[in-house]
């Protein structure tokens, strides 16, 4: 279920940081805006609108897949990952400079979203397959007669 976990949150970050770039170069070309067809068409030919699209919809689908399964706190927490993947992508691609406090805000943010997931009980998978089990109609085992009764 890790694997699951580093996987879908690793792909929401690459889905949530490519919308904010491809809307970053996006707008660029889209000013100044005016109340036409001509602007209109000129907006729908960049091609870094279809980019933010794409990244919205795989973020939106990536997201759902991951709140089946994930503990809701830690992973509302981790889906802001791209605060810090957009902070740095955009100093590579737009040649914008971040500052000290700005580095520290980052790390913070992965220190956070770590101490959450660190913080999170090991049962969490089970609460996941609790969910599952109710999902499918069946009546949820309890965590003391999966083993037997040895844990009261």
């Amino acid at each position: 279920m890790k694997r699951f976990y580093l996987i879908g949150f690793a792909l929401l970050m690459g889905f949530d940081t490519l919308a904010q770039l491809s809307f970053k170069h996006a707008g660029s070309g889209a000013f100044p805006p005016e109340a036409s067809l001509d602007w209109l068409l000129r907006l729908l030919a960049q091609p870094w609108l279809y980019g933010a699209l794409l990244g919205y919809i795989g973020a939106f689908f990536t997201w759902m897949s991951l709140l089946k399964h994930a503990p809701i706190g830690p992973a509302f927490a981790a889906s802001h990952l791209e605060v810090v993947s957009v902070l740095a992508l955009s100093a590579w691609l737009f040649g914008e400079r971040f500052s000290s406090l700005q580095v520290a805000g980052a790390v913070a943010i992965v220190a956070g979203i770590v101490c959450l997931a660190m913080g999170e009980p090991d049962d969490a998978e089970s609460g996941s397959e609790q969910a599952a089990q109710l999902a499918a109609g069946r009546e949820p085992r309890d965590a003391g007669e999966a083993d037997g009764g040895a844990a009261h």
